[in-house]
């Protein structure tokens, strides 16, 4: 029988994932998943406290969607010849500044965003982060001195640098 893409995600996009008669769509559940089920194998990723699951709200919430849009418009669209809006940048620059000023004084109180140990919250942040830290809005995470810190932990742990060695090929 022919599968498309379609069957295994209903919105034809990627990722989704299949295991036996599970089906999953959508990175967070996907990797939320992974991680119970491997638990016993590498980092404790999921912690069962609810202030990790709030810290997983704010990044989809509010980190991501200006994130993401900053990325597109500094990195993707000048990628494929299109022209950076600089209003866009500004707007979602400021966005961003509201959320990380929120990340500085959380990160005041832990060393990770989700607690004291590297989890979800934190891996979700990487694939954006990556994105803005080749941006001229990197300034904004610079200016931080304790996001800044953790972004230095979480973008120099040996997995993420395998998964940006991976990238290269």
């Amino acid at each position: 029988m022919f599968v498309t893409s379609c069957y295994l995600q209903p919105f034809g996009q990627v990722p989704a994932y299949q295991e036996g008669d599970l089906t999953l769509f959508e990175s967070r559940a996907i990797t939320d998943h992974i991680a119970q089920k491997f638990a016993s194998k590498g980092a404790q990723l999921v912690t069962g406290e609810a202030e990790m699951k709030v810290w997983l709200q704010v990044e989809i919430n509010h980190f991501e969607p200006a994130s993401s849009q900053l990325g597109w418009e500094q990195v993707f669209k000048p990628m494929f010849g299109m022209t950076t809006d600089p209003a866009a940048v500004e707007a979602n620059e400021a966005k961003l500044t509201k959320v990380l000023d929120v990340y500085e004084a959380r990160l005041s109180k832990s060393k990770y965003l989700g607690g004291d140990q590297f989890t979800l919250v934190d891996l979700h942040h990487l694939p954006n982060l990556q994105c803005l830290i080749g941006t001229p809005t990197k300034k904004l995470l610079d200016s931080r001195p304790k996001v800044s810190a953790w972004i230095a932990d979480i973008t120099g742990r040996p997995a993420w640098a395998k998964v940006l060695a991976m990238q290269k090929h």
